[in-house]
């Protein structure tokens, strides 16, 4: 893997070439096994949370952990397109525009004892600002290639606070066409609700049930660019103790597995899709 400035990252995306990079800040990672029209990513995976912040934070680190979306880059690792946040939500949260990426509170709580000072603020906004630099190239040279481009944008979220049942996968659709992509989420979603998972998982799958897709990772993407369908798609943390923090394996392992074969043959139907 090459630590690479998101300036020499954009070069490389625009120069078609293969690479395995992490931001020279070591904020995201983007991995590039060949160029496909279709990419994942995990903008929530991240868990780091730099050292400067950690006395003025008065969440606990499974606070913090509670509110992420760990292993959801394990679960599309073997992709051909991956970026992935690296650091916590916490610290700037790359789902949420730029005038609302640092928290002042989180969740009902207080996230700082202090206010961020400048310095800390700037730097944080200046992470999520390259990020999306290198989203908007990434995507812009996608529809180049292929003119049309489908993002998995990958998320999960804590079922057991839920006071109802909820789905094991929830599609977000409140910002996409869906007048021109809504057979390609149907799709989606029947996929998923096929999936077998171990230890008696159910795998159950619903459309704006929980949650419906308001991120600004989409936003953005669905924003600049026309002929780029973002799947929404969140999974409930059925592959661990969100009450704990204990990881299951065996369930990471069997959703990244089926993931391997549904994402590609899902982007082969949009890819032949009339839209």
């Amino acid at each position: 893997m090459l630590r690479l400035t998101a300036a020499e990252i954009i070069r490389k995306i625009k120069a078609g070439d293969i690479f395995d990079a992490v931001a020279d800040d070591y904020s995201f990672t983007l991995s590039i096994k060949k160029y496909v029209p279709y990419l994942c990513g995990a903008v929530h995976d991240g868990h780091q949370f730099r050292r400067s912040l950690w006395e003025n934070c008065l969440h606990t680190e499974y606070e913090r952990w509670y509110e992420e979306d760990p292993c959801t880059r394990e679960m599309v690792r073997t992709m051909p397109i991956v970026i992935a946040g690296c650091d916590s939500r916490f610290e700037y949260d790359l789902n949420r525009s730029p005038d609302g990426a640092i928290y002042t509170d989180a969740w009902g709580k207080q996230l700082w004892q202090t206010p961020l000072s400048k310095e800390e603020y700037d730097l944080s906004l200046a992470k999520h600002r390259t990020f999306y630099e290198v989203v908007h190239a990434l995507v812009e040279t996608l529809e180049q290639k292929f003119e049309k481009c489908i993002v998995f944008d990958m998320h999960s979220y804590n079922w057991v606070r839920w006071d109802r049942e909820v789905p094991t996968w929830n599609l977000g659709t409140k910002n996409i066409d869906n007048d021109r992509f809504g057979s390609v989420v149907e799709s989606w979603r029947l996929k998923l609700s096929e999936m077998n998972l171990p230890n008696e998982i159910k795998s159950t799958a619903k459309i704006n049930d929980t949650f419906q897709g308001n991120g600004f990772f989409l936003r953005y993407i669905t924003g600049t660019f026309n002929n780029t369908l973002v799947l929404a798609t969140e999974i409930a943390k059925v592959y661990c103790d969100e009450m704990n923090g204990t990881i299951y394996p065996e369930v990471v392992a069997a959703v990244e597995a089926q993931l391997k074969e549904m994402i590609p043959l899902q982007a082969k139907e949009f890819e032949q899709a009339n839209i």
